[in-house]
C-alpha cells in the first residue's frame, strides 16, 4: 500500500512540474527573427493575454509553459506583425466598389473598364480608380470627350493612381459648377486649346468630391472590413491611415470594440477646420488597436501628375513648379497649433520646394520641444542641403516602391541633377537615424513584400534596370525589416507596445514561406504571409 502511495504521489509531482506554466499559446520549432536592439533570432515563444510573456529555445519555452494552443512552425521564418507606416487603408476598401483602372495600358482600355463595370454593376455616378498616363504608350493625360459620348448624363469621376488628379466628364463638370472661368488655388483645371480637358489636378477635385454621393454606413462597413482581408493576406498587422475624417475614425473605434474588426490602425486626423478643432480638444485617442494622435496636411501634390511643388521648373515643362496645396503661411500657423498640443504633424511633400517649407515650418514650431517625431510623408525630392534638417528629430515616412514605379519618368520630370536627391532613402536614413517604411496602397500595391524588394534591390519586377536604381541609396535587410516593423512603430509612439517581439509587447506575428533575409532577392516578391497572427490570436 506505501509503495501505491509513493508511486502516485511521485506521478502526481512529475505531472505538476511537465504541466508547467499556463500559456495561451506556444510557438515553437521557428526561426523567429525578434528584430530587438540586438536583432537576435529565436526559437519559441509563449503568449498569455495577447502579450509575449518568453521568448528563447524550443527547450526554454516547452520546458516551462503549457499552451492552450501550439503552433509548430516546422523551421520556418517568423517576424513581428508587419506595419504600413503610410497607406489609404479605408481607401482601399471603397476602392473596391469603384472600377479598378490599375494597369491599363491606354486610355482606350480606361475606357473599356469603365464600360464593362457601368454595364455589370449599373450606377447613377460612375467611380473609378488607377490609371497612370505614364504608363501609356502616349504619355499624356487624356481628355474627356471618350468620356462625354459613352455617358452623356451619368456623372464619371476617374481618379488617377496617386489621388493627385481626377479625369471627369462634362456632366460631372456641370453638377460642380466647373467653368472655364473657374479658378482654384493649389492645383489647376487643366486646358487643352483654351478648353476644360477634363483633368484636375489637386485642389479643384474638391469640387467634384462635393457632388459624390457618400457611402452609406453599410458601404462604410463593407468597406473597411474588405480592406482588413486584404492586409491580413500580406502579414499587415498594424496600417498607418493617411488622413481619416472623424466618422470613419469612429466607426473603426466602433468595429473595434465590437471585435468586428481586428486589424490595429494608426489613423491620422485628416486637415478640415471640424476634424483638428475636435481631435486636438479632445487630446490623444487610445486603445488597444486604435491610435488618434497625429493631423495629416498636404503640402503639394504628387509627382507623376506634376503638381509637386518644385523650386525650379519641370524639366519636361517649362515653366511649370507644381503647386502648393496648402499655402506656406497655413502650414506654418497650423505647425504652430499643432506644437501646442500632443499631436503630432505628418505632411505630405513630394518636391523639393515642399519638403524644405515644411521642414523649416516644423524648425520653427518645434524649437524647444523634445521627443515630438513629427513626420514627413513621402520626403520624396529633397534638395542636397535641406538633408540635414532630419537630424533634429523629424522621420522620414517613405514608400519604396513609389522609387521603382517612378523611375522610369522622375529624370524627366526632374533631371540629372535634381533626381539624385530623389528616392534617397538611405541618405534619409542616415541622417534621421531611422525610416518608417510603407506602401501608400492603393496608390500602389498592398504587398509589403513588394515595399521590401524596392528597398534592398531598387528593381521592378522584371529585374529592370539591371544593377538597381540609384544603389547607392538601398537599404540593407535588417534596415527595411526594422523599417516596416521597430522604426514604424517608434513613429507612432508605440515601440513598447509592438514592432518587435519581446516579453511585455503584443503578440503579433507572422510566419513566412520563406526566409525574407537569406533568400536571393528576386524571390522576396513572391513570399507568402502563411500565419498572421493578432494579439495571440490567428487570423490568418
Amino acid at each position: 500500500m506505501k509503495k501505491v502511495l509513493f508511486f502516485a504521489c511521485l506521478a502526481a509531482l512529475f505531472a505538476c512540474e511537465t504541466a508547467g506554466e499556463p500559456a495561451d499559446l506556444l510557438l515553437i520549432n521557428a526561426h523567429i527573427y525578434t528584430v530587438n536592439e540586438s536583432f537576435d533570432t529565436a526559437e519559441a515563444l509563449a503568449v498569455s493575454g495577447g502579450k509575449i510573456i518568453a521568448v528563447g529555445t524550443n527547450e526554454e519555452i516547452q520546458g516551462k509553459y503549457q499552451g492552450d494552443k501550439v503552433i509548430d512552425a516546422g523551421g520556418k521564418t517568423v517576424i513581428p506583425g508587419l506595419i504600413d507606416a503610410h497607406c489609404h487603408f479605408y481607401g482601399l476598401g471603397l476602392n473596391q466598389l469603384k472600377v479598378d483602372l490599375v494597369g491599363t495600358g491606354s486610355y482606350e482600355e480606361v475606357l473599356e473598364r469603365v464600360k464593362e463595370f457601368q454595364d455589370q454593376n449599373p450606377s447613377n455616378f460612375i467611380q473609378g480608380r488607377g490609371w497612370d498616363q505614364n504608363d501609356w504608350e502616349v504619355k499624356e493625360f487624356p481628355t474627356k470627350e471618350e468620356l462625354d459620348a459613352l455617358f452623356p448624363d451619368i456623372p464619371v469621376a476617374l481618379e488617377r493612381v496617386d489621388g493627385h488628379a481626377y479625369l471627369v466628364n462634362q456632366k460631372a463638370l456641370d453638377l460642380a459648377g466647373i467653368t472655364e472661368a473657374t479658378t482654384v488655388q493649389g492645383g489647376e483645371i487643366i486646358k487643352k486649346n483654351g478648353k476644360i480637358s477634363g483633368v484636375l489636378v489637386d485642389n479643384p477635385m474638391a469640387m467634384i468630391d462635393k457632388i459624390i454621393p457618400p457611402p452609406t454606413r453599410e458601404m462604410n462597413i463593407k468597406a473597411l472590413k474588405d480592406a482588413e482581408e486584404l492586409c491580413l493576406e500580406y502579414g499587415l498587422t498594424t496600417v498607418n491611415d493617411a488622413g481619416l475624417m472623424k466618422g470613419t475614425i469612429e466607426l473603426i473605434d466602433s468595429l473595434q470594440q465590437e471585435g468586428e474588426l481586428s486589424i490595429r490602425v494608426y489613423a491620422m486626423v485628416s486637415n478640415s477646420p471640424e476634424n483638428v478643432d475636435h481631435f486636438l480638444k479632445k487630446g490623444i485617442v487610445k486603445t488597444d488597436r486604435l491610435n488618434v494622435r497625429s493631423v495629416k496636411v498636404y503640402g503639394d501634390g504628387a509627382l507623376g501628375s506634376r503638381g509637386a511643388a518644385l523650386r525650379e521648373p519641370y524639366s519636361d515643362q517649362p515653366g511649370h513648379f507644381g503647386a502648393m496645396v496648402t499655402p506656406v503661411q497655413d502650414i506654418e500657423a497650423l505647425a504652430m497649433r499643432i506644437a501646442a498640443s500632443d499631436y503630432q504633424m505628418n505632411t505630405h511633400a513630394i518636391g523639393d520646394s515642399a519638403n524644405i517649407a515644411v521642414l523649416r515650418a516644423y524648425k520653427k514650431a518645434l524649437a524647444g520641444k523634445d521627443d515630438r517625431r513629427w513626420k514627413i510623408e513621402h520626403a520624396q525630392v529633397i534638395s542636397a542641403e535641406d538633408f540635414d534638417y532630419f537630424k533634429e528629430g523629424i522621420i522620414p515616412s517613405i514608400q519604396p516602391t513609389h522609387a521603382t514605379s517612378d523611375m522610369y519618368w522622375a529624370e524627366d520630370r526632374l533631371g540629372p541633377e535634381r533626381v539624385i536627391g530623389a528616392y534617397a532613402f538611405k541618405t534619409l536614413l542616415d541622417k534621421a537615424g531611422m525610416v518608417a517604411l510603407g506602401t501608400d496602397f492603393p496608390v500602389e500595391k498592398v504587398s509589403p513584400f513588394l515595399t521590401f524588394y524596392a528597398a534592398v534591390a531598387r528593381k521592378d519586377l522584371e529585374g529592370y534596370p539591371e544593377g538597381g536604381f540609384q544603389m547607392n541609396d538601398a537599404l540593407s535587410r535588417e534596415e527595411t525589416l526594422k523599417g516596416m516593423t521597430l522604426w514604424a512603430a517608434y513613429s507612432n509612439f508605440e515601440e513598447d507596445e509592438k514592432g518587435s517581439l519581446e516579453v511585455g509587447k503584443v503578440a503579433d506575428f507572422v510566419i513566412l514561406s520563406e526566409d525574407i533575409m537569406e533568400i536571393p532577392l528576386e524571390k522576396i516578391p513572391d513570399l507568402e504571409a502563411e500565419k498572421v497572427i493578432i494579439n495571440g490570436v490567428q487570423m490568418k
